[in-house]
């Protein structure tokens, strides 16, 4: 959960206040030496930049024009602060706003939310919030449509771009494999994504999503790193087994799965935690 921090003090050595983002960030698009051509096929349209954090407009396979929009970002991005282990938010109100970037990472819009509909650092590190707009609305008045989350388990090898609408980057690496648990100070997530040492995530990239270059769609939301080999400790997340046993990775960066989240919204993007299929941590 280092990149809100890392990212305030990125702020604050371009700006001289840890208050501001920097007013442009030059786009840098790193790429893995086995990554294929089409990377340089996905944009930053869709994606968002938030006050601490990056993030995106995401739908479901089966949303509609008119459901209200959702943000994507990760659950440490929280106005509100970190949640606390075991904690899960559910429809609580929010007004935050959002910079709604184009392609060419322009910022073409002001998205405002009305809630934030699900939110949690338990098992992932996710938060989801609804806007005041529907993705129709969206795509009328600015031409951009949603990423869509992919509703089926990533799998290793995939070439993937973490897309940053904060620092208006690209990161272009692969999925390396899949961490059984990922535990970070008082944290644990489950199934974590582990990317290959090409996508060096800063802080500031915290919340972006994670897109499969072949399917365009999202397939995890980037959120940790280990930043100088410590063991299980904040901003040194590591790695442990179904036996217990702990590696540590120093370098190596992560994201969390996004394919469960579609199976627990209804129509309208409506939450239902209780719905066939649904994995997500209830309160």
């Amino acid at each position: 959960m280092k990149k809100p921090l890392l990212a305030a003090l990125g702020a604050l050595m371009i700006t001289g206040t840890g208050l501001a983002a920097p007013a442009v960030a030059a786009t840098e698009t790193k790429t893995d030496t086995d990554a294929p051509a089409a990377v340089q096929a996905v944009t930053f349209a869709g994606t968002v930049s938030l006050s601490n954090c990056s993030g995106s407009v995401v739908r479901f396979p089966d949303s509609e024009d008119d459901d209200p929009a959702l943000v994507m970002s990760n659950g440490h991005c929280l106005e509100t602060g970190f949640p606390a282990a075991g904690e899960v938010i559910v429809d609580r109100a929010s007004t935050r706003t959002f910079g709604l970037l184009n392609s060419a990472g322009t910022r073409v819009a002001t998205l405002r939310a009305s809630k934030i509909t699900y939110a949690t650092m338990t098992d992932t590190d996710v938060s989801l919030y609804q806007l005041t707009t529907t993705y129709g609305a969206i795509k009328t008045s600015y031409g951009i449509s949603p990423l869509t989350l992919n509703d089926t388990h990533p799998v290793a090898g995939t070439a993937i771009t973490v897309v940053s609408g904060y620092w208006k980057r690209t990161y272009a690496c692969n999925v390396d494999g899949f961490a059984y648990r990922l535990k970070e100070g008082a944290w644990t997530w489950k199934d974590s994504v582990r990317y290959t040492s090409a996508c060096q995530t800063i802080g500031g990239t915290s919340g972006s999503p994670v897109i499969d270059n072949a399917t365009g769609n999202v397939v995890a939301v980037n959120n940790t790193g280990n930043e100088d080999g410590g063991r299980c400790t904040d901003n040194n997340p590591c790695e442990v087994d179904a036996n217990g046993t702990v590696t540590v990775r120093a370098g190596i960066n992560y994201g969390q799965e996004t394919y469960q989240i579609p199976a627990c919204f209804g129509l309208d993007s409506k939450l239902d935690l209780s719905a066939a299929g649904c994995t997500l941590p209830k309160p």
